[in-house]
This record gives C-alpha cells, structure tokens and sequence, in this order.
C-alpha cells in the first residue's frame, strides 16, 4: 500500500517545491515551505544541532554523575509515559519512511539523490527517538537548565514545521506522509516540554528548603484562615484554561469578597522565598567576585531566568501563532475565486483558523499571566529588600533618604517595576512580528515592502530623542515626586503642631508649590507620551501610504489577493506597533525606579564592627568603652563623642547627667552601636533593652506593645503594669489592655507613652537597660514611684545606664558619669563629684534653684504600700463582656473603609467631573471615532474599487491615501486632549484633597494611620497622574475598535450576525461576572498596600528601638505577611482578567471561523474578493481588537479605584472655618488675656466618655498659672481645648469675653502661643525651624537665641 502512496506522489521526496516552483520556493519564502531544499536543509541543521547537544550534555552530565545509584530513567507519571509513547512511535514511523523512500530510489535506479529529501527523514527520526528518551529519563540528571531549553527549542523547531505545512499547502498540491508526520510531531514537543515543566515542578516543592529565614507569624486569632490558592495544586489543562480560579469566580459573583475569602499564595510566589532566592544570588556574586559589588539587576534575572524564558516561549508561540493570519486569508480568497484545490478546503482552512485562534489566546495568556505573576514577585522581593534595608539604615544615609522617600520606593518605584516584567517580551516581540510581517508583506507586494520598511525605521528613529527626553522627564518628575511627598509625610506627621500654631495655609501653599514643580514634570513627560502615541498610531497609515504609492510607481499590480493580505498583516501589527510608545513609557519608569531603588540598596548600612556585641550574662565588665570616639558623620577631625573610657560592673548602675547638649543621648547610642566609632573599643555583653527619650509606640493594642513579640506569662505581665504604674491606666481605658493605641500613640498621654515603654523593656528581662531621660514626661510622684519600684527594685540585678536631669535621684546611684560637650569630665560616686566637681556642684545647685532641695527619701516616705495596690487581670470577664457589648466600632483605629459592590458610573464621574473633564474626554472619544470611521472608510474603498476596471490604480490610491492623511488631524486632536484631560483633572483631585486633609479634625489624624493616607498621596496619586488618563481613552478607542471590527465582519456575511449579537451578550454577561469580584479584588489590594506603607513608617520611626531588642526578624517577618496579603488579592486580580478575556478570546475565534465556513460554503463568486479580503482582514483582528477592548476595560476599572480612594479622603469631616468675616476679633485681641472657662466638657468622639467633666475657672490676664495632674489627668486635654483641637460636648471657654468657639480657627491659634509637649523640627536649616513662615529679622532671631 505504500508503493500506491509513492507512485501516487503521497510518499514522493523525488520532485520538491524547487522543481515545482522553479526557483521561487527557494527564495525567503521557500524556507517556511516544508518540500523545498532550503527547508530541508534547515531541518536538518536545527536537528543535528539538537542531537549534539544532546548527547554532549549526556556524556558531561549523566555518565560523568557521582552518584550512580540513582535509576536513569523514571516513568512514575502518565504524562511521560504518553510522551515517551508518542515521541518513541513517531520517530520508528519516521524511520519506517526513510527506510522505505531510500530503498525505492535505489531500486529504481535514481541513487541517493537528492540527499535532503531522505537525511531530512532520519534526522527528524532520530529526533524524535532522542525526545522519547529524554521523556523517561530524570530531568535532575540531565540538568534542569538544560532540560527546559531543550525541550522549548524542539516544541519552536515544530512549531516552525506546522508554519511550514500552511506554506506547503499553498504550493505544493500534494499532501505526503511528511506532512502529516511534522504536524503530529508538534503535540509531542509540547508533552515533552510540559513533562520537563512538571517535573521540575515537583522536584522544586519536594526539595527542603536549605533554610528557613524567618519563622511565619502566626495566624490572626479571629479564625478567618485562607487556604492556599488552588493554582498551587492545579493541574496542566487547569493551569492552561484558568479552571483553578472558578469557585473564587463564584463566590465572587454571590457576595462582595472580603479578605479573608481570598485564598493565599502558594510558597513559590510568597515574599520570604523570593527574598531568599534573591540573598541566595547576592551571595554567589560576592563569592565569585569578592571585589565588586554585587549586581542587583543580574541577581533579580537570575533568580526568575527560568520563568523569564517559559513566558518568551509563549510570546514567541503567540507571534507565530498570529502571523499565520494572513496566510490563510489569502487561501481564503483564492478559495471564493474557485482557485481551491479541493471542494473541502474551504472547511480545513476554517478548522485551522479556529484552532490557531484558539493556540494564540492561549499562549497570549499564558504569556501575560506569568509576565504579571512574575512581576508580582519581583514587586515583592525588592519590597523586602528595602525594608530590610531601612532597619540597618547608617545615620549618614537617613540624611538622603527621609521616611516619604523610602515609602515612595516601596509603594511607587517597586510597583512600577513589577509592571516591567508584563511589557519586557514586547520589546523584542514587536520587532520580531514586524520582521515576519515584512517577510509576508514582501511575498504581497514584493519590493514595496521596502518602502514600508523605510517608514518604520524613520518611525523608530524620530522616537530616539523623544524617549530621551521622556527618560529626563521622567527622572525629574520622580524628583519632585518625591520632594512632595517629603514635605506632605512632614505635614501629616507634625500636623497637631501646624494646627496649634496656625500653620496650615502656609504649609499647604509649599506644597502646592511643590505640586505645581512635579505638575511641570508630569506635563512635560505626558506630552512627550502623546506624541509618541500619535506617532506610532499614524504608522499604519504612513506606512500604507508608502507602499502603495511604491507599488504604483513600480508598476506593481494591486488586486483582493495582496491587498487585504496587505491590510490584514498591517492590522494585526499595528496594536503592538501602538503599544511601543506604552512599552517605552513603562521601560523608562522601570529604568528610573530600579536605578533609585539600588542607590538606595547601595548606602552604607550600620556596621556591627561599632561595637562588640555578645551575650555571654556571666562577664563581669557588660559594657567596656576604652579610648573611643565617635562621630553621628563619621568625621575623624570632629567627633561627637571624644575619648570616652567607660568600665561597667555587672548589676552596676549608672547614672549619666550633663547640661542639656552635652551628648549624654549618643553615649547611649554608641552602647547600641547606633553611631560610628572612629577609633577604640567598645565591647557589650548580655541582653539589652531600651527605653528612647521619645516614646515609640506601634499602631496596636497596649498588650501588643508591651509584649513586643514575646510570649504571654500572666503574672509576669501583671507585675510589669503594676511597677510601671499602669493599673489605673488600664482600667480607664474602654478595652483594658486590647485597646487600641492610635499611630505614635497619639490616644494616650506623654507620661502613659513613656510608661508602656518602660514596661515594655521591663517584660523582656534583660540584662543590660538603657534609660534615655524616661522619667521627664511623668509627674513627680509617679517619677519617684518608678524609680524606686523600676529602677531600684525590680531592675535590682540588672546592669542600669539612666539619663537623667532629676538631681534628687542621683544619690541613689553608686556611679555618676558628668558630661558636657560630647566629653566625660569624670564619673565618681555622688558625695565625691559633690565635693570635688564644680560642674557637678552648679548643676545640682542649678535644680535646686528650680524646685527646692527636697530630699528623695521625704518623696519615698509617702509612697503605698506595694502590696495593697489594686491588680489588674487583662481578659477578666467585665472586661470581655464590656468588649461585647460595645463592640469594635468603640476602637480608636477603625478597618479601613472601602467601597463595595458595582459602584457603577460613579467613579468615573467622580474623575471626569473635575475641571472640564467631560469635555477634554469627549473630544478624544469624539476624535477617535472619527479616525475610525476613516479606517474603515479606507479599507471599504479599496475593497469596493480595487477590482473595478473603470477605477484606475493612481486614483484608488490617492483617494486611500487621502482619507487617511485626513484622519491624522483628528488622531493628533485625541493625544492631546488625553494630555490635558489627565493635568487638568489630577491637579483637581490632589488640590481638593489637599484642602480636605488640612481642614480635618485632629480626630481624623488620630484614628487614621499615616499609612492609609501617604499611600493615596503616593502610589494612588501616581495612578492618576500617569495611567488613568490615557487608559481611559484606550479603552474607549480599544472598545470602538472591537465593534468597529465586529460590525464590518457583519456587515459582509449577515448570517454571523446572529452569532455576533449572541457573542456581545455573552461579553456583557461575562464582564460583569468578572467585575463582580475583580473591583472587590483591587480595592483590597489598595486597602492591604496601605498597611504595607504604614508597616514600614513605623518601622523606620522605630528602628533604634527595634535594633535595640534585637527584633529585626520579627518585624521582617511581619512585613513579609503584610507583602504577602497585598500581592494575594493583585496575583487573583490579574489572573481573573485573563480567565475572562480567555473565554472571550475562544468565543471570538467561534466568530471569525463561522464568518469564514460561511464564505467557503457558498458558492465561488457569491462575495467579491474585495469584501472577502475586507472581512477577515478585520475579523483576524477581532481577537486582538477584543483582547485590547476588555484588557483596556479591565485595567481602567482597576486603576479608577484609585480615584475612588482619593475621593474617600476628600470627603472627611472638616474643623470650623479658619475665618468668619462676620465675626472676627479686634486685631489686638486678646489685649488682657483673661480666660474664662464655665462648665467645659470635652469628648475625643461621640462614643467615648467625657474627658473633662463640668470644669469652670477663671484665669485672671497676666497671671502665671501651673497645672498639674496625674498622668493622663486631662491637663494637656484643656490646653487643646483652648485652640479648639477638640470642641466642647459642653460648656463654652471665653478669652477677653469673646466666646472662642464663634470665631474663625486661625484668628484663634494665630493669637495664642503655645510650646507643644512633644518636640517637633522640620527638614531645614535652624533658622527656618525658628521661623518657618520667615516673619521675623535676622535680628529678631538672634535675640530670641541669645535669651534661650
């Protein structure tokens, strides 16, 4: 039987292409043709290559392995069983046939000639043999590297075989043995691949871990524990179809998601395994080159390689995949010619449109899942890096790079290059597309194709300059991004200052100021965008006009057949071709944030050579400074600290006081090693902790912050409050112990703040304690209660290093070190300093002076009783049941707040409706829907006319050239207006945020953390800035686009209309099916990026104190969780855009194939060429069109939760008017300063008790009034009262007579002055601190100076 098939030609190799042809198939085309000689030779050279690479890796790799114990070969799974069976059978069939078709030519007396048409036979015999044996045999053995680039480089080399069978289906009219064999060898490229990808897949999660850097913190105690995400454990079809995410999908679609319905990620993509992988190639730099620094872009690459090239693979697959298109349209037309070669080739080529549809969506989704997955992890692994990074921040490197600058590169710069990744594979694919464009162009229209050539090249050249002017642009927009955001962080964090001295205008107007500068920026780079845009988006029109006009003057002939297939190969280019001027965009934001990202990597980091630290307990000196200096600026000539000698016996305390100045804070943090050392030795022994001059509290209930990551041991806790004086405290609290202190504490007093230090370091029970002044913001009977119950009695075994400026406690001290201007004068007992000191004598005389000679042991004597103070049981039943009966809303920190469900058209309106948004929007919209309708316009003429004789060809083409030249006005009008619509717009958003911010209660910033609000300033800001505009527009133009495509398509074959209107309800139904849980997705991913952002400010407010009791990890890990939360809800986000447009893709792919049976079904010549051409050049678009329309429509819905996150802080409750014209005081008011209070009472907010209940007094002008209280006793509450901080539940406060509360609020602090509890200094000289609104002389300054 198959001696009929070669005398029928079925089997014959005899006669190729090349003899067909002539000499034609030999050409750049013969080489896609799978009978010529060119690509026979191709096949056969790619083969040999693959086989030698082979058996070289082999005899290195497997024969050379040291453990020979291990089987070579595994046949566990069914997939490799199958592929080991598919690629063994094809490679004996190939072999069957080069055997059968040698012999027959020698038989019959032909020789062996030609050689290529039976070596071409063996070596793909021989090919697929290896393929089955390399299908059975351990990929870990054959290398994982070498495995993977293996078996992609045989799945392309089929790939290139099928492309090959399309080509040779058009010129050769025989169909052979070969052809069937090279499309079947596709299948069993893509099961060798797949079987490598699982393999090392389950190579990857059954290898431990070498190491596990930091322990997980354990789940949150309110039960609400995700599983996994199912794409850990899905299979390959449910990897490849999105199945995995369907329950997600439906849950989504039944409730609005919450964040606890969001599964989990799986342990490759989480933070700590990212990182770890990135320390692990950081490592292997500094070993192979101990002289360089590492390289943190080449340690990134090489942590990702493998999924960098998987998703190249897929893009390369999507290329080819799509550039079969035009191919098939031209049989397409030669078939409604009655140029077919068979009466079913009409219904083949429409089975083969389908499933090369279908093979392009999927391998375009996988392709833009695992670019966004892994951008995904990029974002994370350089968000812990940067975390990590400002916990070992060096002095000198804080001074660069303030707080906003490091949450700017965290909540923007890692963000922008996590998007890098998704756009990376279009840089070369573009090109590569354009190049097989080019190669088809060029079998259409033969030279002409150099004159498209020619305008792309000019293209890309004229965008040379302009993508370097984007880079500067873009460079110093993030500049004065960054000098905003430095000076809104400044605002935020000393906003009580502002408000107390009238400040907020002036404030406000620098950073307007600022905002204007980066508005400057944003201009100037949106500008350069829209012209890039404009220019690529006129390409196709250029590039038309070129060819065309080239054609003509070449005498070329122009009918259906290469003009559509023309057309066609231009419009599915010219969406990439669009998409350069975003590739470059995004390129460049890349480029800026990952250089400023390593600078920031790149600054010098504490060193642990400061000091030696060791935690030995049973040392008899723990703290040894002999002969050292140090320097905050690592300045030799000028240090700090200056020949410092310093021996402390174990249990030894020590008592350090000095003239305010004299560096007795830095004698601390040279201790910690917090400040370099320039020359000596320090030497620590034990455990310390550390209590700051300045209180640091976390965002978190008061168990939490004494606690601090340690275990609970009851009545260790219990003892700790009751030294620290915390009882009464407690029990005043609405939760006890679990209520929730406000960001830097700002719900409890100075003395409260200074105390939960205090017990803080106390629970750790360590053996050396650092006391920085902890006694200055408590009252003097609570003062002398913790130094004797703390410090005495408690810390009685411990070694104590106290700052102090009490005088009346330094004779208890069995050591006093004296200091002054960075040196030790001396260090004695107190009696000797007393009798031999002058320095010592004036300071104690000095305090004397202040406040009387009282001895310390009349203070003690009226203490309590230790053992008949109350106790307070944290948890206790009336505790927990007033819990429950007021529930969380009684919570200082409330959950943020997001929207839920469809919002609708809201947000989009809340954008458009900033200042003549509408306007600038419709013009676009307007605009492009002309330039379409242009396009269509074109191609309607050309397919109308271009078989008219009575159309000569200079006039066909001059009005094609016409109409397009036309709708450039009208595509120039849209870039344009994009731009103004996106200035115009954020500088409305971000000035009414403004005002909203600084009109705000202090009530707002009290229960707001400084998170929530930096990453709407920051990262949202930058959202709207930079994308929402022009993804606005491209998705209108996308969406247009698509049914412009759709009703061509239907216009030409009506009958699909049926299934086209069936196809737009399913998309509506499906989008909404998706909105559904994606909008709830991305507004938890913007709520989880703000405890990102709050994490970190208050890890970098806190780092001394962190470093101090050595809980880096801790805090590392948490931040680890906290990436790991915000990158869940973005992983699900984007993998449900690509199930949606995944299904939408097939449903499109159902269309255009049921428009093209319809045409090949009917008889030759019921549709003109012309029409022919003219549909499926559009609807071989319509995938693409489709894809970008609901890709557009996606991204826009996710970037205008942005809008609506800025719009929630636009809206917040606002303090009285700052003036009331109709109500203002006298300009010399308050001329006595008589303050009357009468029956004043004052709440924080509604649902809490009253602070201040009923007081009334009267303070006569001119007197001098002390007001004294416990800890917590409302003192500084009424002092806020008088500046109206808070207003009165009750009762009214009258100064001069006039009642404060009618009023204006800056006519009232602007006349009242006020040194705050808590000191405050702004980024800037001294003089500006002195001075920030620059109201006074120099001479007035100096004066103020020489008193203080």
């Amino acid at each position: 039987m198959l001696l009929d098939f070669t005398r029928s030609g079925f089997v014959s190799f005899g006669e190729t292409a090349c003899l067909k042809q002539g000499s034609t198939a030999c050409g750049p085309i013969g080489i896609l043709c799978s009978s010529s000689c060119s690509s026979h030779l191709l096949a056969i050279l790619i083969s040999v290559l693959l086989l030698i690479s082979f058996l070289i890796n082999v005899i290195i790799k497997v024969l050379g392995r040291r453990n020979r114990g291990l089987p070579l070969f595994s046949s566990s799974s069914p997939l490799k069983i199958a592929c080991a069976a598919l690629n063994g059978s094809l490679g004996f069939v190939y072999m069957i046939v080069f055997v059968w078709m040698l012999g027959d030519q020698l038989l019959n007396g032909r020789g062996s000639s030609p050689l290529h048409s039976w070596l071409v036979l063996l070596s793909m015999g021989l090919i697929c043999l290896t393929a089955g044996l390399m299908s059975s045999m351990r990929v870990a053995l054959l290398g994982t590297f070498f495995s993977i680039i293996w078996s992609a480089a045989l799945t392309l080399f089929a790939v290139f075989l099928c492309v090959s069978f399309i080509f040779d289906c058009s010129i050769v009219k025989k169909p052979s043995v070969k052809l069937f064999l090279d499309i079947i060898s596709l299948p069993g490229a893509c099961l060798l691949l797949l079987s490598v990808i699982k393999e090392l897949n389950v190579l990857e999660n059954s290898t431990p871990s070498n190491r596990v850097l930091y322990e997980p913190l354990k789940p949150a105690p309110d039960g609400n524990i995700a599983d996994f995400t199912p794409f850990a454990n899905a299979g390959f079809f449910s990897k490849m179809s999105f199945w995995w995410l369907n329950p997600l999908m439906k849950k989504g679609y039944k409730k609005p998601l919450e964040e606890k319905d969001i599964p989990l990620l799986g342990r490759e993509d989480q933070a700590e395994r990212c990182f770890s992988l990135f320390v692990d190639q950081m490592s292997k730099q500094k070993r192979r080159h101990t002289t360089a620094s590492p390289s943190v872009l080449r340690a990134t690459l090489a942590c990702h390689l493998d999924q960098i090239l998987i998703s190249g693979f897929f893009a390369l697959l999507k290329v080819l995949t799509l550039s079969a298109g035009p191919m098939l349209l031209n049989s397409f037309i030669k078939v409604s010619l009655g140029k077919g070669n068979s009466r079913y080739e009409g219904f083949i080529l429409a089975v083969a449109l389908f499933l090369s549809k279908v093979l392009e969506s999927v391998s375009q989704r996988q392709w833009y899942f695992r670019t966004r997955r892994l951008g995904m992890q990029v974002r994370s692994l350089l968000s812990a890096a940067i975390y990590q990074k400002q916990l070992r921040l060096s002095n000198a490197a804080k001074l660069s790079h303030s707080s906003g600058e490091i949450t700017n590169y965290v909540t923007v710069d890692a963000y922008r290059i996590g998007e890098f990744p998704f756009w990376f594979h279009q840089t070369w694919s573009t090109s590569f597309q354009l190049c097989l464009a080019l190669l088809i162009l060029y079998n259409a229209v033969g030279l002409a194709t150099l004159a498209a050539m020619l305008v792309i090249v000019l293209t890309v050249l004229c965008n040379v300059p302009l993508a370097k002017l984007q880079h500067k642009f873009q460079s110093k927009l993030m500049d004065a991004q960054d000098e905003r955001l430095k000076a809104v962080t400044e605002a935020l964090v000393n906003m009580k200052v502002l408000k107390l001295y009238a400040w907020e205008s002036h404030f406000k107007n620098v950073i307007k100021g600022l905002r204007d500068v980066e508005c400057k920026w944003l201009k100037a780079f949106q500008l350069r965008r829209a012209y890039n845009s404009f220019l690529f988006w006129s390409s196709p029109v250029l590039v038309s006009a070129a060819t065309f006009s080239t054609c003509y003057f070449l005498h070329i002939p122009l009918n259906a057949s290469n003009v559509f297939t023309f057309v066609a190969t231009l419009r599915l280019v010219q969406d990439p071709v669009r998409q350069i001027p975003d590739v470059i965009g995004v390129v460049i934001q890349a480029k800026v944030a990952f250089a400023r990202i390593v600078k920031f990597l790149e600054v010098p980091e504490l060193q642990s050579g400061h000091s030696k630290r060791r935690y030995t307990t049973d040392s008899e000196h723990p703290i040894v400074i002999e002969s050292a200096s140090f320097s905050w600026d690592e300045n030799f000539l000028k240090p700090t600290l200056r020949e410092v000698n310093l021996k402390v016996s174990a249990g030894e305390k020590v008592a350090i006081c000095g003239e305010v100045g004299s560096e007795k804070s830095s004698l601390l943090a040279a201790v910690l090693g917090e400040i370099p050392k320039t020359e000596g030795m320090v030497q620590v022994c034990g455990k310390i902790a550390y209590v700051s001059q300045n209180a640091w509290i976390q965002t978190g209930t008061v168990r939490e912050n004494i606690l601090f990551g340690s275990t609970m041991d009851e009545q260790k806790y219990q003892e700790t409050l009751r030294i620290c004086s915390l009882v009464k405290d407690i029990e005043m609290l609405p939760f006890g112990d679990l209520t929730e202190i406000g960001e830097r504490g700002v719900n409890l007093s100075g003395g409260q703040k200074q105390r939960v230090q205090l017990a803080r370091a106390l629970y750790q029970n360590a053996d050396i304690y650092l006391l920085d002044d902890p006694f200055s913001a408590v009252d003097a009977h609570t003062a002398t209660s913790l130094f004797q119950e703390y410090v005495m009695a408690a810390l009685s075994s411990k070694t104590v290093l106290l700052v102090t400026h009490q005088v009346d406690f330094l004779p208890e001290f069995g050591s006093i070190l004296l200091m002054s201007d960075g040196e030790v004068l001396c260090g004695a007992s107190y009696h000797e300093l007393l009798a031999f000191s002058k320095e010592f004598r004036d300071l104690v005389n000095a305090h004397k002076d202040t406040v009387g000679a009282e001895r310390l042991d009349q203070l003690v004597s009226d203490r309590t009783n230790p053992k008949s103070r109350p106790t307070f049981r944290s948890g206790d039943r009336s505790k927990q049941l007033k819990t429950e009966r007021t529930g969380g809303g009684g919570q200082l920190i409330k959950k943020e707040e997001r929207e839920t469900g469809n919002t609708g058209l809201k947000p989009y309106l809340q954008y458009l409706n900033q200042n003549k948004g509408f306007l600038f929007f419709s013009l676009a919209a307007l605009s492009h829907a002309v330039f379409l309708g242009g396009q269509v316009a074109q191609n309607s003429w050309m397919a109308a006319k271009v078989q008219d004789p009575e159309v000569g060809i200079l006039k066909l083409i001059v009005v094609y050239l016409a109409i397009g030249v036309t709708t450039l006005f009208f595509l120039l009008t849209r870039s344009i207006s994009v731009v103004v619509l996106g200035i115009m717009s954020s500088t409305s958003l971000f000035s009414e945020l403004l005002n909203s911010l600084f009109s705000a209660p202090m009530s707002f910033f009290d229960s707001t953390p400084l998170g929530r609000i930096l990453s709407r300033v920051s990262s949202d800001l930058s959202i709207v800035d930079l994308d929402v505009p022009f993804a606005l527009i491209f998705s209108v133009s996308a969406t247009l686009n698509a049914y412009s495509s759709l009703g061509v398509l239907s216009a030409v074959t009506w009958p699909v209309l049926f299934v086209a209107i069936l196809l737009v309800c399913l998309t509506i139904c499906l989008q909404r099916y998706y909105l559904a849980s994606a909008k709830e997705l991305m507004r938890i991913n913007g709520t989880t990026k703000s405890m990102v952002a709050n994490h970190l400010t208050e890890s970098i407010s806190g780092a001394i104190t962190i470093r101090a009791f050595e809980k880096e990890d801790r805090f590392f890990a948490k931040s680890l969780v906290l990436i790991d939360r915000n990158a869940s809800p973005y992983f699900h986000s984007f993998a449900a855009s690509e199930w949606l447009i995944q299904r939408l893709e097939t449903m499109s792919a159902a269309i255009i194939s049921s428009s093209a049976l319809v045409m090949a079904l009917l008889p030759p010549g019921t549709f003109s060429p012309g029409l022919v051409g003219l549909a499926l050049s559009y609807g071989l678009s319509l995938n693409m069109s489709l894809v970008f329309s609901i890709q557009n429509q996606c991204t826009v819905a996710n970037y205008i939760i942005s809008v609506e996150r800025i719009n929630q802080y636009m809206h917040v409750s606002r303090e009285a008017p700052e003036v009331i014209e109709s109500n203002r005081p006298t300009p010399n008011w308050p001329a006595v300063g008589r303050v009357e209070v009468q029956d004043l009472q004052i709440r924080y907010r509604p649902d809490t008790p009253l602070v201040l209940r009923g007081i009334s007094c009267i303070f006569e002008g001119g007197h001098k009034i002390g007001i004294v209280g416990r800890t917590g006793s409302g003192k500084t509450t009424l002092i806020g009262a008088l500046f109206r901080l808070v207003e009165p539940a009750g009762g009214r406060i009258l100064i001069d007579c006039v009642d404060i509360t009618k009023i204006g609020l800056h006519d009232l602090r602007s006349r009242l002055g006020i040194i705050p509890q808590d000191p405050t200094l702004f980024h800037g000289s001294v003089r500006y601190n002195l001075d920030p609104l620059s109201q006074h002389t120099d001479q007035q300054i100096w004066e103020v100076y020489n008193i203080l």
